[in-house]
């Protein structure tokens, strides 16, 4: 069945926690340092002002209410009994140490809050911060760090005036991995300029760095970023749905077998969109992305042969 052809993270959480799972998002006020001047001014290209929160709760709301009430809605629909508390929107460690401290202790002291999930970009990663987490891990707390690092490529990332290059990603693992937290890495498979090389060497790179947790994203465009602007002028492309499905399939041939697939496909605001999955529903691309897996006979890590010296296999 497709459900073995790549590893997906509901049975992941089924098999970790002995049940399901369901992440609380939280969605707290903030800014990026690539949009105050601190790296840069604008912002990615494809990002708008609301960042990723635009399904969470108002950031008006504190971190205990937006937990609450998220729970009790899980609680009521699923019958929901172990959770994850998602700080999602914008980057959660971009902010003082003692109000980053404030916010993980407080998800931390929850009832029923078995891990803390925290995004933030690479160049937002730093000892002092991750040493807050320590003693959270210590008293049996799941770790899970979301790096948003779209692409390997770094012409493509100068590009999309993403702000920090793959030097900072790496810098940012191995100070997360000397501390045993997992990492969950976010790609964007069509960016403008981005190929299949580019979707064979994300996937190699993830695997060479033992990253546990992957986040696959397709593009989308929202009426007012500079992507928006170039995106109504044509001066780029955007790749068909069957391409995507091919990258994604791709991808995770090369990927190796133990990284976590999270997601297939993204979702983008509903209000402000110029363009998003092909005016298809997320799930419909799921679906085709897995029968095309049972299609070819193909599976996550089928390709997956680059690793532990390639070139001695032959003496083997």
């Amino acid at each position: 069945m497709f459900q073995a052809r790549y590893n997906q993270y509901s049975k992941h959480l089924q098999q970790k926690f002995g049940q399901k799972v369901y992440k609380l998002p939280v969605n707290l006020a903030g800014s990026c340092p690539n949009r105050d001047g601190t790296l840069g001014v604008g912002g990615c290209i494809f990002c708008d002002e609301q960042g990723a929160g635009f399904q969470c709760l108002s950031p008006t709301l504190s971190v205990r209410e937006q937990l609450a009430e998220n729970k009790a809605y899980f609680k009521k629909r699923f019958n929901a009994g172990k959770f994850i508390a998602y700080f999602q929107a914008f980057t959660n460690t971009y902010l003082p140490l003692e109000q980053f401290r404030s916010n993980v202790e407080t998800a931390a002291e929850e009832e029923d809050i078995v891990g803390i999930s925290i995004s933030t970009r690479p160049d937002c990663i730093s000892d002092a911060y991750l040493e807050v987490l320590v003693p959270l891990a210590e008293r049996g707390l799941d770790i899970n760090i979301e790096l948003g690092l779209q692409t390997v490529n770094y012409h493509t990332l100068k590009y999309v005036n993403r702000g920090h290059t793959l030097a900072e990603f790496l810098d940012a693992v191995r100070r997360i991995k000397k501390r045993n937290f997992a990492i969950c890495a976010h790609i964007i498979l069509n960016l403008p300029g981005d190929d299949m090389t580019d979707v064979i060497e994300n996937a190699k790179i993830l695997s060479a760095l033992d990253i546990e947790y992957v986040k696959l994203h397709s593009l989308y465009v929202v009426e007012g970023t500079e992507l928006g602007r170039q995106y109504l002028r044509g001066d780029f492309r955007i790749i068909s749905l069957e391409e995507y499905v091919e990258r994604v399939v791709t991808f995770l041939e090369y990927l190796y077998p133990d990284a976590v697939v999270q997601r297939l496909v993204g979702k983008g605001p509903q209000n402000k969109q110029l363009f998003s999955n092909w005016d298809t529903s997320w799930w419909k691309i799921k679906q085709l992305i897995e029968a095309r897996l049972e299609e070819l006979d193909t599976y996550q890590g089928a390709k997956c042969d680059y690793l532990n010296g390639k070139a001695l296999k032959k003496f083997q």
